[in-house]
């Protein structure tokens, strides 16, 4: 029995065929996300080695800068010397010597107003307006008095008429209550109207007083960056460029105002300036010809 005892082996356990089969073949299901989840490793192994072909070809070959073309730049290099504006100035001066303000008045008081109604306008379109308007109203006394929804009636053709029927009237009132109806001949006193800038005020010191001043109007604005004059976009910083170009014992500020207004109105236009007839375009840094 001993022998028998010490001979004998303990029967080995059996796994279940069935079971281990099973844990190892899987389900359809799980099949699918298996394949799938490879996918998505593969598409991703992929694209993160196009993205390091793409940095390498980069740092490999570094794309080509593209030289700037010439033409009407944001930035145009500043004329730096006084004598390339002299010469802008006296060229342009000689294109338009009849340049004269565009708006139609008979005193001060007219231009004054139809200034103002300028705003956002064209002149010519402001003549149409004045002409009824002075017809109706034409002292500083009547407009003050007169009823605010004529006014805008009349002056509706300007665009933004709400505003700028307020403005004339309150303009008119204050000259009737602080200077009788006159209009003051200062530029401190003409900004402290209503609807009254330093550009308005210029223009009517100039026009009507001969007291020069820059008009830096849109087409000033845009004409003094394009010729080079100035790099500023502030239209008082743009007057302050302008008088340290042109000294004011050599130049008539407002005539010169005129000058380029007009240019900018016959010529360089704001969308498609006519570079090939300008008479600067040999001095003008914008310039495409």
């Amino acid at each position: 029995m001993k022998a028998d005892k010490k001979t004998a082996t303990k029967p080995s356990a059996k796994k279940p065929a069935a079971k281990t089969t099973a844990s190892k073949i899987a389900s359809p299901k799980q099949s699918a996300a298996r394949g799938a989840s490879a996918t998505r490793a593969s598409v991703s192994k992929v694209s993160a080695d196009n993205v390091a072909s793409k940095k390498v070809l980069a740092k490999k070959s570094p794309a080509k800068k593209t030289p700037a073309k010439k033409g009407h730049s944001k930035n145009p290099p500043k004329v730096t010397t006084k004598d390339a504006a002299a010469d802008i100035a006296r060229k342009l001066i000689a294109q338009y010597p009849d340049a004269d303000c565009e708006l139609d008045f008979e005193n001060d008081y007219q231009l004054l107003t139809a200034v103002i109604l300028s705003a956002q306008c064209t002149d010519q379109q402001v003549n149409k307006v004045t002409a009824r308007l002075f017809k109706k109203f034409p002292t500083a006394h009547t407009l003050a008095e007169a009823d605010i929804e004529v006014i805008k009636e009349i002056v509706k053709p300007t665009g933004y008429f709400n505003a700028k029927a307020k403005n004339i009237q309150s303009c008119a009132q204050s000259l009737v209550t602080k200077y009788g109806g006159a209009v003051p001949q200062t530029q401190e006193q003409l900004m402290e109207l209503p609807g009254v800038g330093r550009k308005t005020a210029n223009v009517v010191l100039g026009v009507a007083h001969e007291i020069p001043g820059w008009t830096v109007d849109t087409h000033v604005q845009r004409l003094s960056k394009r010729l080079g004059l100035t790099r500023e976009s502030d239209p008082y910083k743009i007057e302050l460029d302008l008088q340290k170009l042109y000294p004011k014992n050599k130049f008539d500020w407002t005539k010169l105002s005129i000058t380029i207004i007009w240019h900018g109105r016959r010529c360089c236009y704001a969308r498609k300036p006519d570079c090939a007839h300008c008479p600067v375009n040999d001095l003008c840094p914008s310039s495409e010809v």
